[in-house]
């Protein structure tokens, strides 16, 4: 799994998309982000929409990447164009209704530092949200507990870590409620949000993911941190988090990364010196 993911995310990189969460869960209210209550019904199906037709939506493939131009309050400017596009799918990229930043985490894979991270983040009081893939929850059940345990999100990452806009509606779907499906008989949680594996998506794998109740979250600010084998300087990593900061930021990192296990606290405590909080 581990080589497999870091040779897709390789891939997307050098096509120059950085990879790969908005906020609100079902409900539509952005306090729901770290709503953990565990599910007691039947997971979210959907026969209703089995036969859904999806062919009058676009299908052709984009891969998203933040962009480097920003606004006057330092948002990405490819963020904002994302949610004025396809915030009709339950899509955003950045929190337009706070001024609070989230941290989200890829779990492609375990790479010993997940556990540092929740360290610091029990430490410095800040929740995140935690994407995860199946392989992930299935060989680190107790991280995954601990996760839920201390408050964070878990959320949707696929089964397989399949590009969605390559797979069909149907196959895209299961790839989404296959791991609902696995998370709420496992642990009792319900997600709501949902990333696309390496950011990539059409018009078509956004409706599907919201037709399965998901609203899917991308991010306004990521770095090449997922290369465990070339990692980020972390002086100039945490001069580039702070600097990035902006209100309601959507930060991706990964937690297989070295620096961002050693600079997180760090990186905490120089965005709240800027002003800003965290949900």
């Amino acid at each position: 799994m581990n080589k497999l993911i870091l040779a897709r995310l390789a891939a997307v990189f050098t096509a120059g998309v950085l990879t790969a969460c908005g906020i609100a869960g079902k409900s539509g209210k952005k306090d729901d982000i770290h709503d953990t209550t565990t599910a007691e019904a039947e997971p979210v199906m959907m026969s209703a929409q089995t036969a859904k037709d999806y062919s009058a939506l676009s299908a052709e493939k984009h891969g998203y990447g933040q962009g480097v131009q920003v606004d006057e309050k330092n948002r990405t400017i490819g963020a904002l164009d994302f949610n004025k596009t396809y915030g009709k799918y339950n899509a955003k990229a950045l929190n337009e209704d706070t001024d609070k930043i989230t941290l989200t985490f890829d779990q492609g894979y375990e790479n010993g530092y997940t556990a540092k991270i929740l360290d610091t983040l029990k430490e410095k009081n800040v929740k995140a949200v935690f994407f995860l893939v199946q392989d992930y929850a299935e060989r680190n059940p107790e991280l995954v507990r601990r996760m839920i345990d201390e408050g964070h999100t878990i959320a949707n990452h696929s089964v397989n870590h399949y590009s969605m806009p390559t797979l069909a509606p149907d196959v895209a779907r299961s790839e989404i409620m296959g791991l609902h499906e696995y998370i709420i008989k496992n642990f009792g949680i319900d997600m709501k949000l949902f990333r696309p594996p390496m950011g990539e998506f059409s018009e078509q794998s956004l409706a599907v993911t919201s037709d399965c109740g998901y609203q899917t979250m991308l991010w306004s600010f990521a770095y090449a941190d997922w290369d465990v084998d070339d990692q980020p300087d972390p002086a100039e990593s945490l001069e580039r988090l702070k600097n990035a900061a902006h209100p309601g930021a959507i930060y991706l990192l990964h937690s297989v990364s070295a620096t961002n296990a050693e600079i997180l606290g760090d990186m905490i405590e120089g965005i709240r010196e800027e002003g800003f909080e965290f949900n």
